[in-house]
């Protein structure tokens, strides 16, 4: 997905605005113009992760992803993918079209496990029917020691009740997931993925993309630093914790790990970290 925006189409970031040349959307009548506008559909996601890809082809590269229930506003599909927003980051991509399904009713509550396996009956011996992974949504009624899911199956309530407290909380369950370029989950994330989902947890939403998100918060000073922050380079983000220990999932260990933060400003010797505050 490339696109040249020219004259006032420059102050809409084409990662989230649907903003031409081909295909642009309802809300920016009277500020681009267009031969066809078009009004974004929404759907939800039926899988428990599937990648949001750069063009409609499984070979494009995972620029995001979509977790179960999240919703994704469709304004075309070719080739079997849907071009697409999501709802929770306003990101844009292309997303296999099988994987979404109209919406039912709003969703009641958030996977809080790492992975949630949600099983044909409500019992703990069922047929484990998928694994859901944490920060997914669904909808359904508790039912003793389940939730009973409006679409079918049955996830255990421990596994949507005791919500991570915390952004530091919420970034350990994803201690040693393995890095994944466009991950948003345990089973594979990336380093914006992984603070977006640790300052979820607090109710902050963040941007997609690191150079997106380090235009948020406030700036602090390096020397100001407090467990909390959010430290930045070219490309790069993490979770200040305690200690100046420094979460972050990085190419270097393929994985998220918890090091400190000397470390890895010695291994970035010509990068200034940028340090923003979020509260």
């Amino acid at each position: 997905m490339s696109w040249v925006l020219r004259g006032p189409a420059q102050r809409f970031e084409p990662r989230e605005w649907f903003a031409g040349p081909e295909v642009v959307e309802l809300a920016l009548t009277g500020e681009i113009g267009a031969v066809r506008y078009v009004e974004p559909r929404t759907l939800m996601c039926t899988a428990p992760r599937v990648a949001v890809r750069s063009g409609p082809e499984t070979a494009a590269e995972s620029v995001s992803e979509l977790l179960f229930g999240e919703g994704f506003e469709i304004v075309e599909v070719k080739a079997g993918f849907a071009l697409g927003r999501s709802l929770h980051d306003r990101y844009i991509g292309w997303a296999p079209f099988d994987a979404l399904a109209l919406p039912g009713a709003e969703p009641t509550h958030r996977i809080t496990a790492r992975r949630a396996p949600m099983f044909a009956a409500a019992s703990i011996k069922a047929a484990v029917t998928m694994e859901l992974p944490f920060a997914a949504l669904v909808t359904g009624d508790v039912e003793g020691n389940f939730l009973a899911l409006a679409g079918g199956g049955f996830v255990h309530r421990h596994h949507v009740v005791s919500a991570p407290a915390n952004r530091s909380a919420a970034a350990a369950l994803f201690a040693d997931a393995p890095y994944l370029w466009g991950g948003r989950s345990p089973d594979g994330v990336d380093c914006s993925g992984l603070v977006q989902q640790a300052l979820a947890a607090e109710g902050i939403a963040l941007r997609r993309d690191t150079d997106l998100q380090v235009a948020m918060g406030e700036p602090v000073i390096f020397a100001a630093r407090e467990a909390g922050d959010l430290v930045f380079w070219p490309g790069h983000v993490g979770l200040l914790l305690e200690g100046d220990l420094f979460c972050h999932a990085n190419a270097h260990w393929m994985r998220v790990v918890t090091e400190p933060l000397a470390d890895v400003i010695a291994r970035l010797p010509d990068a200034e970290p940028a340090v923003r505050r979020f509260s």
